[in-house]
């Protein structure tokens, strides 16, 4: 078995446009919450968001490159740049084809389609750019990363929803243990804050109403949950072999100990209510792993704040440890962060990284009224110590695609 360890974080999100600033206002218990400003939502039912501020993509790239990029995949090339720095790792040509890329997302350029779309019916088709469909591609969150960055190792984009960003984490892992790459650069993407998208959220009734209070607005597992509110960003890690990693001397933030992917097939929005894809996934994930349910020491949810979702993820974990659920803290990054869709099992994952390194779990935040159907620790309102050995990170998407990443903190000769 070859193992695989974490050696570099980077993280576009809208509580940060770095790890540290992300993880500092996470441990405050901020929420990234806001009205929407990048389009004038009057007739909208939804109206609130957590968008990413201050970006510039600039930063990460020439103006050209950028002009030529979706939003999400300046976020997967952003994101990407911070952790390879983090890392410290260079890729050469000599080492550059066992360097890969495993950056998925839910929709991939959804708002360059939605503009491409408004200028085609207002202008005409030789108004529409011809850099339109490598601009909306959904493996261009990867494949831009890899040319970007020199990587010419395996380069890969899945879209499994709101699970994607967790998958990447699991495809990598397994990736390496096929030999197929020394270093991968894995995570998720999503920049879907759009007219289109929003609206049809809004009608589908799967978003908060409470846009009078945007920062109170997402609340995982509260009795008076009312939908989960929509997220952006990035967040990409560099994950090695171990092997790899130690002999250049990298700093070794966790582990991967593996994951799994189930499905519920039932329905292509809600939960099965028995919870049976879920707690399968999280069961498959921990015996993939060679860990057992006794062994986890914190859950990071995939917490939507949906009515049935946050019931059925609380009976899965139920279901996984039976009393001892009671006893493990379960937190929801999506109080903070919001929905990134296919930066959502990503996000989580660089919140549990930093658990696993400090010892400090971040809040479910907005917990105020118990539901007796959701009935765990939640880690209400305020970050705690807490000594993470192992955790995981669960991620659930639309199409009943169950994800679960199994993270653990490094320990040296000991998988």
């Amino acid at each position: 078995m070859t193992r695989v360890v974490i050696t570099g974080l980077g993280a576009i999100t809208p509580l940060g446009n770095d790890v540290d600033t992300f993880w500092q206002n996470m441990k405050a218990g901020e929420s990234g919450a806001d009205v929407i400003r990048t389009f004038d939502t009057t007739d909208y039912v939804i109206r609130i968001a957590c968008e990413v501020k201050d970006f510039n993509p600039t930063d990460w790239m020439d103006r050209k490159t950028a002009k030529r990029m979706a939003r999400s995949t300046q976020f997967s090339v952003a994101a990407a740049r911070q952790a390879i720095a983090d890392a410290g790792l260079e890729i050469t040509e000599d080492n550059a084809s066992r360097v890969g890329v495993v950056i998925n997302t839910g929709g991939g350029g959804v708002s360059i389609m939605e503009e491409a779309q408004m200028q085609l019916v207002n202008n005409g088709p030789k108004s529409v750019s011809p850099f339109l469909v490598p601009m909306v591609m959904a493996n261009a969150a990867s494949c831009l990363v890899s040319i970007e960055l020199g990587a010419a190792g395996p380069v890969n984009t899945s879209t499994l929803a709101c699970a994607s960003g967790n998958y990447a984490l699991v495809d990598a892992y397994y990736m390496m243990q096929r030999g197929e790459a020394d270093v991968i650069l894995a995570g998720g993407v999503e920049a879907a804050i759009s007219p289109l998208i929003i609206a049809s959220f809004g009608r589908m009734g799967a978003l908060s109403q409470r846009n009078d209070d945007p920062k109170r607005a997402s609340r995982p597992f509260d009795k008076n949950r009312d939908g989960f509110v929509f997220g952006e960003g990035g967040v990409v890690f560099v994950l090695e072999t171990e092997e790899h990693a130690k002999a250049r001397g990298a700093k070794i933030y966790a582990e991967v100990f593996g994951g799994a992917l189930r499905a519920d097939a039932y329905h292509l929005t809600a939960p099965k209510p028995d919870a049976s894809g879920a707690a399968g996934a999280m069961k498959r994930a921990l015996e993939n792993a060679g860990k057992s349910p006794d062994e986890v020491d914190a859950v990071f949810a995939h917490g939507t704040s949906t009515p049935l979702g946050d019931v059925a993820e609380t009976l899965a974990i139920k279901k996984v440890f039976g009393e001892r659920a009671y006893q493990i803290p379960v937190t929801a990054t999506k109080s903070q962060v919001g929905h990134m869709l296919g930066g959502a099992g990503a996000v989580s994952a660089l919140a549990a990284v930093k658990t696993i390194e400090e010892g400090i779990i971040c809040p479910t935040i907005n917990y105020e009224t118990p539901d007796p159907e959701c009935d765990l620790d939640y880690v209400p309102n305020e970050a705690r110590a807490v000594d993470v050995n192992l955790a995981l990170v669960n991620a659930f998407g639309f199409g009943g695609q169950d994800v679960v990443l199994v993270l653990g903190k490094y320990q040296n000769g000991q998988g």
